[in-house]
């Protein structure tokens, strides 16, 4: 029986346990985007992960979703992210990087000569951005012209080759939770009537084409993906035809040969999070022919139920991750987790990122 500490092989890779750190994004990487020491010692930290999803980062500065997140455009974000990977493979670890485009959740303040977001459509997101002076309400996006959308495409290409260049064993793709990617694919946030809108096959174009680029540069099996079926109210994103367009796109992942496809779970601890209709796994895990991770605030017991019963291959541990850095010893003897300190998220320095106890630090204390 396959449990959450089978060894399986992910891409070029073979991980040790289908325990996974996900992206998690902790705004340390300064105004410039450069990683640093400190957030070597982070990843490295929770090296024992079956793998490590580097938090979402930048691939063009003109993408830039918040103040102090990681990029990898420049020669000194790639310098900077190699300090991480060589920190981790040292350690043992194998890590991800996630390519991240905010879309339409940033602000004109973060973006090279305060240029707009831009979108598939000029539709207004709710909420507020998180900037270098506080919090602002997000503005009206930028529609991104026809001509334009290769230039994107590209952002994500050349992204995906400087990951080579900092040493990853790997990128992923976010097209969830109301990001770019993901903006293309509701027909709420996409009201494009060229061959980018429309139907479902149209809405898909750009997000498989991105994807398309980035398995140019180093096959499939450098490549994973990450989705957000159904509703992700925190960034004011929901399709009115989930099972139409998610299906459709898991079986046009599949032809690619991926590493993994990574579908994101209603996460319960949003306030105001519905409860999906159906099964998002059983939705799409008929139609992707991979290996599927999930995610979604899932305990110890939920996960081993969800590896056992074969809707996936790999889980997701976020906000543990975060807060117990030996998380795959506890989870291997079921001890007690270190709670997180939800205030230091994205606050700079040691404090809640790098100083939470292991449990070895908690017995000699």
């Amino acid at each position: 029986m396959k449990t959450l500490f089978t060894p399986i092989h992910v891409g070029n890779l073979t991980l040790p346990n289908r325990i996974i750190m996900p992206p998690l994004t902790r705004n340390r990487a300064g105004v410039k985007g450069i990683p640093n020491e400190l957030n070597a010692e982070y990843y490295a930290q929770r090296a024992t992960a079956g793998l490590i999803v580097a938090e979402g980062t930048y691939p063009h500065p003109t993408g830039r979703a918040y103040t102090g997140q990681p990029g990898i455009y420049t020669d000194e974000q790639v310098a900077g992210w190699r300090l991480v990977t060589d920190a981790v493979h040292q350690a043992g670890g194998r890590i991800f990087l996630q390519l991240h485009h905010g879309g339409r959740l940033t602000h004109s303040s973060l973006l090279p000569n305060g240029v707009l977001p831009v979108a598939p459509s000029a539709v207004r997101p709710k909420g507020k951005a998180h900037t270098s002076f506080g919090k602002a309400d997000y503005e009206t996006p930028r529609a991104l012209e026809l001509a334009e959308i290769p230039q994107v495409v590209e952002m994500f290409r050349y992204a995906t080759e400087r990951a080579v260049v900092a040493g990853f064993d790997g990128v992923e793709l976010h097209g969830a939770n109301g990001y770019l990617p993901h903006l293309f694919l509701s027909n709420l946030t996409n009201l494009r009537t060229d061959k980018y809108g429309g139907s479902v096959e149209n809405r898909t174009r750009f997000f498989l084409e991105v994807v398309k680029a980035m398995v140019s540069i180093n096959g499939g099996n450098y490549v994973g993906v990450k989705v957000s079926p159904w509703k992700f109210l925190p960034n004011d994103i929901e399709e009115i035809d989930t099972e139409a367009i998610y299906p459709y796109l898991a079986k046009q992942l599949s032809l690619l040969g991926l590493a993994y496809l990574h579908v994101q779970l209603p996460i319960v601890t949003f306030d105001n999070q519905p409860d999906a209709p159906f099964d998002l796994a059983k939705l799409i895990r008929p139609n992707f022919q991979g290996v599927m991770m999930v995610d979604g605030s899932l305990d110890r017991e939920k996960a081993i139920a969800r590896i056992e019963s074969g809707d996936t291959d790999l889980v997701a541990f976020g906000r543990a991750f975060l807060a117990n850095p030996d998380l795959i010893e506890r989870l291997r003897i079921d001890a007690p987790l270190n709670q997180v300190d939800y205030n230091t998220f994205y606050t700079p320095g040691t404090q809640g990122y790098t100083d939470y106890p292991t449990l070895q630090q908690l017995n000699a204390a």
